[in-house]
C-alpha cells in the first residue's frame, strides 16, 4: 500500500530527492474556528490533513504539514479557543514558506488545499509571489448536489458533519450529528468524491501540461 510523503517525517536526503523528483508540493491550509457545537475547532485542518495524506499516497507528491490558522470573516463572533490571523499575516507566512521550498527545494508546482471560503482567506492564498505555479482549491467548492440535500456547504452542516463522522466519529459531540443530517456513509461518499476531484483537477496528465504552460513569474 502506498504511503503519504510527509515532509516532517523525511530525512534531509529523502526530502532533497523527493522534491527534486516531483518538483511539486501539497500544502493543506486549515483553520481553528467554530463549525458548530458538535464539531471540533480544528475540523477544517483535520479533513484537509486526511486529504493531503491520501493525495500524497495516490500521486507520490510530497505534502507539507497543515497550516493550522486561517483568516476570519468580518461577521464571525469571537469564541474561546478560536484563533485566526490577518490576511496580511497569512499571506506573508505562505510567501515565506513557499519561497523556501522553491528556492532551496526546487519546487515549481504547489497545490494549496483549503476549506475556508472567506474572501480574505482565499485572497491571501491565491496572490502569492512565486517562481512557479500555486493553485488554491477549496474542497467545499465542488458541486455536491448529487450527494447532499438542503443546499450548499454551511459551517456545521451536512458536508463537514458527515466527513467528520466518517473520519473521526469520536470527535463529534453525541446528540448533534442527526440534527445536521450527517452520517458516516454519506461522509465516505463525499470524501471519495472530493479526493477524486482533487486528483483530476491537479494531478492528471492534462493538469500537468496546464501547469507547465502557466508558470507565474514573481513581481519585480
Amino acid at each position: 500500500m502506498n504511503h503519504p510523503w510527509r515532509l516532517e517525517n523525511m530525512t534531509l536526503a529523502i526530502a532533497r530527492e523527493k522534491l527534486a523528483e516531483t518538483g511539486r508540493l501539497i500544502i493543506p491550509a486549515g483553520t481553528m474556528e467554530f463549525r458548530g457545537p458538535h464539531l471540533p475547532l480544528g475540523t477544517d485542518s483535520i479533513i484537509l490533513d486526511h486529504l493531503a495524506d491520501d493525495l500524497s499516497a495516490r500521486t507520490g507528491v510530497p505534502r507539507a504539514p497543515v497550516i493550522p490558522f486561517g483568516v476570519r470573516g468580518r461577521d464571525r463572533e469571537e469564541r474561546p479557543g478560536v484563533a485566526n490571523v490577518s490576511r496580511k499575516s497569512l499571506h506573508r507566512i505562505m510567501n515565506e514558506l513557499i519561497a523556501a521550498w522553491e528556492e532551496v527545494g526546487g519546487v515549481r508546482d504547489i497545490v494549496v488545499l483549503t476549506a475556508n471560503a472567506v474572501e480574505a482567506h482565499q485572497e491571501a492564498l491565491s496572490t502569492i509571489r512565486t517562481i512557479g505555479s500555486v493553485r488554491t482549491l477549496d474542497i467545499f467548492g465542488f458541486d455536491f448536489s448529487s450527494l447532499t440535500t438542503g443546499g450548499g456547504p454551511v459551517h456545521g452542516g451536512q458536508l463537514d458533519t458527515s466527513l467528520m463522522l466518517f473520519l473521526h466519529p469520536e470527535l463529534v459531540a453525541p446528540g448533534h450529528a442527526g440534527e445536521h443530517q450527517g452520517d458516516p456513509e454519506r461522509g465516505r461518499r463525499l470524501y471519495a468524491f472530493i479526493l477524486e476531484r482533487l486528483v483530476a483537477r491537479c494531478f492528471s496528465p492534462t493538469s500537468m501540461v496546464d501547469t507547465l504552460t502557466n508558470l507565474r513569474v514573481p513581481e519585480p
